[in-house]
Order: C-alpha cells, then sequence, then structure tokens
C-alpha cells in the first residue's frame, strides 16, 4: 500500500462533474483507491461516497491505493486532481 498527499487544483473543485471523471480514472486500475479528507475515507471508485466529501480546490487529501498497479493509479488520480479543468 501508498499513500500520497494531494492538493486539489480543478477549477471548481469536486461537483458531481468532476466527481464523476475522478471515478473513471479510479475505475480504470485494479487497485483499491481511497481517498482520505480529514477523519473521512471513502473508495475513490464510488460516485456517492466522493460526493459526501465535498472538496473545494486548494483543498488537500490523501490518496491510498493497494494492489498490483497502485503507482499507476496514485499517478493517474494525481495527474487528473493536479489538473485546473
Amino acid at each position: 500500500m501508498i499513500k500520497k498527499p494531494i492538493t486539489i487544483q480543478l477549477a471548481n473543485g469536486l461537483e458531481a462533474r468532476p466527481v464523476a471523471m475522478l471515478v473513471q480514472v479510479a475505475s480504470q486500475f485494479e487497485s483499491e483507491i481511497q481517498i482520505e479528507s480529514g477523519v473521512r475515507k471513502v473508495n475513490a471508485k464510488s460516485i456517492m461516497g466522493m460526493m459526501t466529501l465535498g472538496l473545494s480546490t486548494g483543498e488537500s487529501v490523501v490518496v491510498y491505493a493497494n494492489g498490483k498497479d497502485e503507482e499507476e493509479a496514485i499517478q493517474g488520480i494525481e495527474k487528473y486532481l493536479s489538473s485546473r479543468k
């Protein structure tokens, strides 16, 4: 298992459409991926779970990945969250 802190740089934070895109990115990987914000940790492949976090631009999260493609999973999530789309 690896973990990495990431600051959200998406222009509108994680609203409905960006959450759906993040879930699509996470679902490309076999690894289990979780995103932690404060005391909450949710499955990055769950739209409903991700929506409950209500994350905004500039907030920091910790991304956890566990599985055979965990390195690629962390890189993919970081690339998406760090984009300014």
